[in-house]
C-alpha cells in the first residue's frame, strides 16, 4: 500500500485532462490532490469522476484557483468561505477527504501516522521583513507582478485574506494538537509551509501569495514525517530538520513533458523512495529538484 501526491492539475487545460484520463489505476493506494485542480465546480467534479475510481482513497486540499470567483458567475457566484465549503460538499459526494474531515490514520506499514489535509492560505509575510500586506502587494507590483487572487479570491466573511489565513492557522493548530503526541503526521497544504522553500527564479516577487511564516516550525511542532505542497509548479524534494518536504505539482501543459504524462509525475510519499545525496544521509538543508 502506497501514498502518492499530485497538485496543480489545472484541468481547464485539455492536455491536462487527457493525461489524467490516461493515468493507470492504483486500486490499493491513496492519492493526495494538493490543490488547484480547477477553477469551477464542474472541473472539480470532472476530476473526482476521473480519478476516484482509480484509487482506494483520495484526499483534497484547496488551492487558490478553487477559491476564485470568476467574473462570469456575476453576483450569483459564491465567494470566500462559502465557495470553499461548497467544494467541501462536492468532495463528500465522491467520498474525498478534506481539511474539514477527521484526519485519517495511515493504514500502511510503519509507525502510527495521521494524514492531515490542511487549508492555511497566505498572509503576505513571504516578503521583505516589516512589510504590511498592502506594502507587499505594492512591492510585487513594482516588478510587474500582480496576482489574480487580488481580484478573484474573496475572503468573505473575513476582513482580508490575511485574516482568513490567521483564522485557518489557529483553528488547524488546535486540531493538530489533539492528535496522539507519539504519532507522526503527513501535513498537506497547497501553499508551502516554509518561506525558504519558495524558489521562484523568474518571478521572485510572487512570494507574498505563497504561504505564511506562522507555519515555519510546524514540521517540528507537529512531528511531521513528510510535508506535501504544490502551488509553485517547481517539483522538488527538500529536507529540513530531518523532515522531508515534497512539492508535487503537475502544472500547466508547458510545465510537464507529454511523454512522461501525469502518471510519471506522481510523487510517492509513503513509503519514502527519494534518493539521498551522494556520500551520506539527507541533511537538514538538502534539496533535489527532479
Amino acid at each position: 500500500m502506497k501514498l502518492f501526491g499530485l497538485a496543480d492539475l489545472h484541468v481547464n487545460h485539455k492536455p491536462n485532462r487527457e493525461t489524467l484520463e490516461a493515468m493507470p489505476a492504483h486500486p490499493q493506494d491513496w492519492l493526495i490532490l494538493a490543490g488547484d485542480l480547477g477553477e469551477t465546480e464542474a472541473q472539480l467534479r470532472w476530476t473526482f469522476e476521473t480519478l476516484t475510481p482509480k484509487w482506494a482513497k483520495v484526499l483534497w486540499v484547496p488551492g487558490n484557483h478553487e477559491l476564485w470567483t470568476p467574473p462570469s458567475e456575476g453576483d450569483a457566484g459564491l465567494r470566500g468561505e462559502a465557495r470553499y465549503l461548497r467544494h467541501v460538499a462536492v468532495c463528500r459526494e465522491y467520498s474525498v477527504l478534506t481539511p474539514e474531515d477527521p484526519y485519517p490514520r495511515w493504514p500502511g506499514e510503519g509507525p502510527e501516522r495521521y494524514v492531515c489535509p490542511l487549508f492555511l492560505l497566505y498572509d503576505y509575510s513571504y516578503a521583505p521583513p516589516g512589510m504590511t500586506p498592502t506594502e507587499a502587494v505594492a512591492w510585487a507590483a513594482a516588478d510587474g507582478i500582480v496576482a489574480m487572487d487580488e481580484r478573484l479570491l474573496h475572503p468573505a466573511p473575513h476582513g482580508s485574506r490575511a485574516a482568513w489565513c490567521a483564522y485557518r492557522v489557529d483553528r488547524t493548530a488546535q486540531r493538530l494538537t489533539e492528535l496522539p503526541s507519539e504519532s507522526r503526521t503527513i501535513l498537506i497544504n497547497h501553499w508551502p509551509l516554509r518561506a525558504d522553500l519558495v524558489r521562484l527564479f523568474r518571478i521572485p516577487r510572487y512570494a507574498p501569495w505563497c504561504g505564511t511564516k506562522l507555519t515555519e516550525d510546524w514540521h517540528r511542532r507537529f512531528n511531521a514525517e513528510v510535508v506535501v505542497s504544490g502551488h509553485l509548479h517547481m517539483r522538488a524534494t527538500d529536507y529540513r530538520d530531518g523532515t522531508r518536504f515534497e512539492e508535487v505539482s503537475l502544472g500547466y501543459p508547458r510545465h510537464w513533458k507529454d511523454q512522461t504524462g501525469a502518471a510519471g509525475y506522481l510523487r510517492q510519499i509513503l513509503p519514502e523512495t527519494a534518493p539521498t545525496p551522494a556520500g551520506g544521509t539527507a541533511g537538514p538543508d538538502w534539496h533535489r529538484a527532479p
